[in-house]
Protein backbone atom coordinates (compact mmCIF):
# COMPACT_ATOMS: atom_id res chain seq x y z
CA UNK A 1 0.00 0.00 0.00
CA UNK A 2 2.87 2.38 0.94
CA UNK A 3 4.35 1.49 -2.50
CA UNK A 4 1.35 2.52 -4.52
CA UNK A 5 0.91 5.80 -2.52
CA UNK A 6 4.47 6.49 -3.10
CA UNK A 7 4.11 5.78 -7.34
CA UNK A 8 1.56 7.74 -6.83
CA UNK A 9 3.35 10.80 -5.27
CA UNK A 10 6.14 10.67 -7.70
CA UNK A 11 3.66 10.29 -10.98
CA UNK A 12 2.06 14.04 -9.31
CA UNK A 13 5.12 15.50 -8.99
CA UNK A 14 6.50 14.19 -12.78
CA UNK A 15 2.69 15.91 -14.03
CA UNK A 16 3.84 19.44 -12.29
CA UNK A 17 7.27 18.86 -14.03
CA UNK A 18 5.94 18.39 -17.19
CA UNK A 19 3.71 21.18 -17.00
CA UNK A 20 6.47 24.10 -15.51
CA UNK A 21 8.59 22.26 -18.69
CA UNK A 22 5.61 23.28 -20.82
CA UNK A 23 5.39 26.85 -19.73
CA UNK A 24 9.38 27.54 -20.02
CA UNK A 25 11.82 29.28 -22.50
CA UNK A 26 11.37 27.85 -26.38
CA UNK A 27 14.62 25.82 -25.50
CA UNK A 28 12.48 22.64 -24.57
CA UNK A 29 13.91 20.01 -22.21
CA UNK A 30 13.44 16.25 -23.37
CA UNK A 31 10.18 14.52 -22.02
CA UNK A 32 11.08 11.37 -19.80
CA UNK A 33 9.43 8.23 -20.81
CA UNK A 34 7.34 6.03 -18.67
CA UNK A 35 10.20 3.59 -18.23
CA UNK A 36 12.52 6.24 -17.30
CA UNK A 37 9.55 7.08 -14.67
CA UNK A 38 9.16 3.90 -13.25
CA UNK A 39 12.86 3.81 -12.52
CA UNK A 40 13.38 6.92 -10.62
CA UNK A 41 10.35 6.17 -8.79
CA UNK A 42 11.68 3.05 -7.83
CA UNK A 43 15.03 3.98 -7.02
CA UNK A 44 13.13 6.76 -4.56
CA UNK A 45 11.31 4.01 -2.75
CA UNK A 46 14.80 1.93 -2.45
CA UNK A 47 15.99 5.01 -0.97
CA UNK A 48 13.75 5.74 1.12
CA UNK A 49 13.82 2.32 2.67
CA UNK A 50 16.99 2.51 3.06
CA UNK A 51 16.47 5.68 4.93
CA UNK A 52 13.92 3.61 7.03
CA UNK A 53 16.26 0.75 8.17
CA UNK A 54 19.01 2.98 9.00
CA UNK A 55 17.38 5.18 10.86
CA UNK A 56 15.62 1.97 13.16
CA UNK A 57 17.49 0.97 16.22
CA UNK A 58 19.02 -2.34 16.32
CA UNK A 59 17.62 -4.76 18.74
CA UNK A 60 20.77 -5.76 20.79
CA UNK A 61 20.68 -9.91 20.66
CA UNK A 62 19.86 -11.42 23.67
CA UNK A 63 20.93 -14.64 24.90
CA UNK A 64 18.72 -17.58 26.29
CA UNK A 65 19.58 -19.17 29.22
CA UNK A 66 20.05 -23.01 29.27
CA UNK A 67 17.48 -24.81 30.73
CA UNK A 68 19.12 -26.59 33.85
CA UNK A 69 17.20 -29.79 35.31
CA UNK A 70 16.45 -29.94 39.25
CA UNK A 71 16.75 -32.74 40.09
CA UNK A 72 14.19 -35.11 41.68
CA UNK A 73 15.02 -35.71 45.61
CA UNK A 74 15.10 -39.61 46.28
CA UNK A 75 13.18 -41.02 49.59
CA UNK A 76 14.51 -43.71 51.82
CA UNK A 77 11.58 -46.79 50.72
CA UNK A 78 9.46 -46.81 54.05
CA UNK A 79 10.37 -49.29 56.74
CA UNK A 80 13.95 -48.50 56.80
CA UNK A 81 16.10 -46.01 58.90
CA UNK A 82 18.89 -44.17 57.74
CA UNK A 83 22.37 -45.24 58.76
CA UNK A 84 23.93 -43.74 61.75
CA UNK A 85 27.52 -42.26 61.83
CA UNK A 86 29.41 -44.36 64.73
CA UNK A 87 32.53 -42.31 64.57
CA UNK A 88 33.81 -40.80 67.69
CA UNK A 89 36.71 -38.76 68.96
CA UNK A 90 39.99 -40.06 69.73
CA UNK A 91 39.96 -40.68 72.78
CA UNK A 92 43.44 -40.84 74.75
CA UNK A 93 44.28 -44.22 76.48
CA UNK A 94 47.46 -44.36 77.36
CA UNK A 95 47.15 -43.00 81.02
CA UNK A 96 46.73 -45.91 82.98
CA UNK A 97 46.86 -47.11 86.70
CA UNK A 98 46.60 -50.37 88.44
CA UNK A 99 46.29 -50.60 92.36
CA UNK A 100 49.31 -52.99 94.11
CA UNK A 101 48.66 -53.02 97.32
CA UNK A 102 48.21 -51.26 101.02
CA UNK A 103 51.21 -49.64 101.34
CA UNK A 104 49.71 -48.47 105.48
CA UNK A 105 46.34 -48.88 106.85
CA UNK A 106 44.86 -52.15 105.43
CA UNK A 107 41.11 -52.25 105.04
CA UNK A 108 38.97 -52.35 107.90
CA UNK A 109 41.93 -50.89 110.41
CA UNK A 110 39.94 -50.14 113.41
CA UNK A 111 40.51 -46.10 114.64
CA UNK A 112 39.58 -43.99 117.73
CA UNK A 113 37.45 -40.78 116.70
CA UNK A 114 39.79 -38.24 115.96
CA UNK A 115 43.13 -39.97 115.69
CA UNK A 116 45.44 -39.11 112.66
CA UNK A 117 47.12 -41.05 110.22
CA UNK A 118 48.69 -41.50 106.95
CA UNK A 119 47.34 -43.46 104.17
CA UNK A 120 49.85 -45.13 101.27
CA UNK A 121 48.77 -47.26 98.11
CA UNK A 122 51.29 -48.33 96.57
CA UNK A 123 50.39 -48.08 92.63
CA UNK A 124 51.98 -48.88 89.21
CA UNK A 125 51.94 -46.60 85.97
CA UNK A 126 50.22 -49.50 83.24
CA UNK A 127 50.39 -47.24 80.33
CA UNK A 128 52.25 -45.83 77.78
CA UNK A 129 53.06 -42.85 78.25
CA UNK A 130 54.03 -40.98 81.48
CA UNK A 131 52.25 -39.72 84.47
CA UNK A 132 53.01 -35.67 83.93
CA UNK A 133 53.53 -33.08 86.62
CA UNK A 134 50.15 -31.37 87.47
CA UNK A 135 48.58 -34.66 87.33
CA UNK A 136 46.21 -34.93 90.59
CA UNK A 137 44.97 -37.72 93.01
CA UNK A 138 41.67 -36.82 94.16
CA UNK A 139 38.58 -37.80 96.26
CA UNK A 140 36.04 -38.88 94.11
CA UNK A 141 33.69 -40.70 96.25
CA UNK A 142 32.83 -40.99 100.26
CA UNK A 143 34.63 -39.27 102.98
CA UNK A 144 38.09 -37.32 102.81
CA UNK A 145 38.58 -38.06 106.66
CA UNK A 146 40.37 -34.70 106.06
CA UNK A 147 42.60 -35.46 103.10
CA UNK A 148 43.52 -33.10 100.60
CA UNK A 149 43.57 -33.76 96.32
CA UNK A 150 47.37 -34.26 95.94
CA UNK A 151 49.17 -32.96 92.81
CA UNK A 152 51.94 -35.16 91.24
CA UNK A 153 55.45 -32.80 91.50
CA UNK A 154 57.42 -35.26 89.41
CA UNK A 155 56.47 -37.62 86.15
CA UNK A 156 56.61 -40.97 86.73
CA UNK A 157 57.58 -43.28 83.89
CA UNK A 158 55.27 -45.76 82.00
CA UNK A 159 55.28 -49.34 83.46
CA UNK A 160 56.90 -47.38 87.09
CA UNK A 161 55.27 -48.18 90.43
CA UNK A 162 54.54 -45.30 92.57
CA UNK A 163 53.27 -44.55 95.98
CA UNK A 164 50.33 -42.29 96.88
CA UNK A 165 50.41 -40.84 100.65
CA UNK A 166 47.40 -38.42 101.57
CA UNK A 167 47.44 -37.78 106.14
CA UNK A 168 44.26 -38.05 106.92
CA UNK A 169 41.90 -37.97 110.70
CA UNK A 170 39.40 -40.17 111.66
CA UNK A 171 36.06 -38.62 112.28
CA UNK A 172 34.67 -37.55 115.76
CA UNK A 173 30.90 -37.66 114.90
CA UNK A 174 30.87 -40.97 112.96
CA UNK A 175 31.14 -44.40 114.03
CA UNK A 176 31.39 -47.89 111.86
CA UNK A 177 33.05 -48.28 108.40
CA UNK A 178 33.95 -45.31 106.90
CA UNK A 179 35.27 -45.34 103.56
CA UNK A 180 36.55 -42.84 100.74
CA UNK A 181 37.06 -43.24 97.68
CA UNK A 182 40.51 -41.60 95.04
CA UNK A 183 41.60 -41.58 91.74
CA UNK A 184 43.95 -40.18 89.76
CA UNK A 185 42.90 -37.37 86.58
CA UNK A 186 44.98 -35.60 83.95
CA UNK A 187 46.00 -32.22 83.57
CA UNK A 188 42.68 -31.42 81.71
CA UNK A 189 40.72 -33.20 84.58
CA UNK A 190 39.87 -36.66 82.71
CA UNK A 191 39.84 -39.45 85.22
CA UNK A 192 41.94 -42.69 84.20
CA UNK A 193 42.89 -45.35 86.11
CA UNK A 194 41.88 -47.85 88.90
CA UNK A 195 39.75 -46.04 91.83
CA UNK A 196 41.70 -46.84 95.02
CA UNK A 197 39.73 -46.27 99.01
CA UNK A 198 41.20 -46.25 102.23
CA UNK A 199 38.37 -47.93 104.68
CA UNK A 200 38.83 -47.82 108.18
CA UNK A 201 36.53 -48.50 111.42
CA UNK A 202 35.60 -46.10 114.10
CA UNK A 203 34.88 -48.34 117.37
CA UNK A 204 33.82 -47.84 121.06
CA UNK A 205 33.49 -49.84 124.45
CA UNK A 206 31.81 -52.81 125.91
CA UNK A 207 31.50 -54.08 129.62
CA UNK A 208 30.56 -57.59 129.92
CA UNK A 209 30.22 -60.40 132.72
CA UNK A 210 31.49 -63.89 131.95
CA UNK A 211 31.30 -66.85 134.77
CA UNK A 212 35.13 -68.31 133.95
CA UNK A 213 34.04 -71.74 135.39
CA UNK A 214 31.52 -72.70 138.48
CA UNK A 215 33.14 -71.52 141.60
CA UNK A 216 34.79 -68.29 139.36
CA UNK A 217 32.72 -65.53 138.80
CA UNK A 218 34.71 -62.56 136.80
CA UNK A 219 34.10 -59.04 135.66
CA UNK A 220 35.52 -58.46 132.23
CA UNK A 221 35.99 -55.01 131.02
CA UNK A 222 37.00 -55.02 127.33
CA UNK A 223 38.18 -52.24 124.93
CA UNK A 224 37.74 -53.32 121.36
CA UNK A 225 40.28 -50.69 119.94
CA UNK A 226 43.25 -50.63 120.34
CA UNK A 227 43.18 -53.65 122.60
CA UNK A 228 41.04 -55.51 124.54
CA UNK A 229 42.12 -55.69 128.23
CA UNK A 230 40.35 -58.02 130.52
CA UNK A 231 40.17 -58.16 134.47
CA UNK A 232 38.90 -61.07 136.16
CA UNK A 233 38.09 -61.49 140.32
CA UNK A 234 37.52 -64.74 140.75
CA UNK A 235 35.09 -66.26 144.21
CA UNK A 236 36.43 -69.37 145.33
CA UNK A 237 35.89 -71.93 148.15
CA UNK A 238 36.65 -70.47 151.87
CA UNK A 239 38.99 -73.31 151.91
CA UNK A 240 41.14 -71.76 148.94
CA UNK A 241 42.76 -68.88 147.88
CA UNK A 242 41.31 -65.41 146.25
CA UNK A 243 43.55 -64.84 142.77
CA UNK A 244 43.21 -61.80 140.82
CA UNK A 245 43.59 -62.64 137.01
CA UNK A 246 44.63 -60.10 134.93
CA UNK A 247 44.64 -60.73 130.96
CA UNK A 248 45.64 -58.48 128.03
CA UNK A 249 44.26 -59.29 124.14
CA UNK A 250 45.56 -58.25 121.32
CA UNK A 251 43.05 -58.23 118.62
Amino acid sequence: MRKIQLLTTITMLAGLFLSACGSSQPEATPTPGLEQIQTAAVQTFEAALTQTAVSQPTAAPTSTPAATSTPFPTFAPLGTVPPVSTSVGTVNTCNRLVYIKDVTIPDNTPMTPGQTFTKTWQVQNSGTCAWAVGFKFVLIDGNAMGGQALTLSEAVAAGAQYEISIPMTAPTNKTGAIKGTWRMADAAGVFFGDPIYVLIVIGGTNTSTATINPNVTATATATINPSITLTATPTANATEATPTINATIQP
